[in-house]
């Protein structure tokens, strides 16, 4: 990985560019880089990084109303489009920066609302109901849970020891993950789990177990998932059976960014950081992503 000099985007129709502030280091990227997913993933060299980011607007493409050069904004590139780490942008869909959040924040925000609106949307559980997170002290699972709570949902998250008081603070009932998980759940939930979201992979028998059906569990991060007929959601266009939309179709029409602007104002939604990193040192922040140990998002600054 390095930085290189590479031709500048613009706003095509429908499309704006920023003048990058932040931008966000999703995990799913170091499994590229590394070559895990050569299978589902084909990358062509040079392969730019990046789908979330956050910064100044400086270009408006046509038939783009409401927003001009100037505003902050925070947002997502196409996931064909990508190369969000980079000076200069271009956003498919974005929103008005929350005041209350830094710019890192902003940065590292886009995918993981997107993520956390498609899973719980999809798990679709009831006001008052009970969802697991698995791996909720992560950049995505922190921030599952926070959208969860204000859905009016009884989250229960696992995490490390040293992250309960951090996932106490975000409105989840903590436990630790690994073996007896079922137990430690049916201790602190008699009435059931009615649905797990499962940000960490690598437990889905039990996961089940504790949902009670594969339906009622949705993973982000397991890639045995149709083994246990588990739902795996991911951000490339598809449906609900997993093929891929047509020609034109949006796949962030419920994208959840407005959603996140009313929470963040509310103080109901921030976005944990674990680590900042210049764009010079991306080994270094895809090293801390690889640790799986890392409480919140890891964004580049620019």
């Amino acid at each position: 990985m390095h930085v290189a000099e590479v031709e500048e985007p613009h706003a095509g129709p429908g499309e704006i560019r920023i003048a990058t502030r932040a931008s966000g280091l999703s995990p799913g990227e170091t499994l590229i880089r590394s070559g895990r997913l050569r299978d589902l993933v084909p990358v062509s060299f040079p392969y730019l990084t990046g789908f979330d980011a956050a910064g100044v607007v400086d270009e408006v493409g046509d038939g783009v109303e409401g927003i001009v050069p100037g505003a902050e904004v925070f947002g997502m590139s196409t996931m064909t489009r990508r190369a969000a780490n980079a000076d200069h942008v271009v956003l498919a869909v974005w929103a008005p920066k929350p005041p209350s959040w830094s710019w890192e924040e902003a940065g590292g925000a886009a995918g993981a609302v997107e993520t956390a609106t498609r899973v719980l949307d999809r798990l679709a559980v009831p006001t008052g109901g009970t969802v697991l997170v698995q791996g909720a002290a992560g950049g995505t699972g922190s921030v599952v849970v926070q959208v969860a709570v204000a859905r009016d949902l009884q989250v229960v998250g696992t995490a490390g020891e040293h992250n309960h008081h951090f996932l106490r603070s975000l409105g989840a009932i903590p436990t630790t993950y690994g073996p007896g998980l079922a137990d430690r759940v049916r201790a602190l939930v008699p009435d059931a789990v009615d649905a797990v979201a499962d940000c960490a992979g690598g437990a889905l028998p039990e996961l089940v177990v504790i949902a009670g059906d594969p339906a009622r569990v949705v993973t982000i991060a397991d890639f045995d998932a149709a083994a246990h007929g588990v739902h795996m959601s991911h951000g490339a266009p598809a449906d609900e059976t997993g093929a891929a939309l047509g020609a034109g179709a949006d796949p962030f029409a419920e994208h959840g960014l407005a959603d996140a602007v009313a929470l963040a104002a509310a103080g109901r939604l921030r976005i944990p950081i674990a680590g900042t990193f210049p764009l010079a040192a991306a080994a270094a922040a895809h090293a801390l992503s690889e640790t799986r140990h890392a409480r919140g998002k890891i964004v580049y600054t620019h």
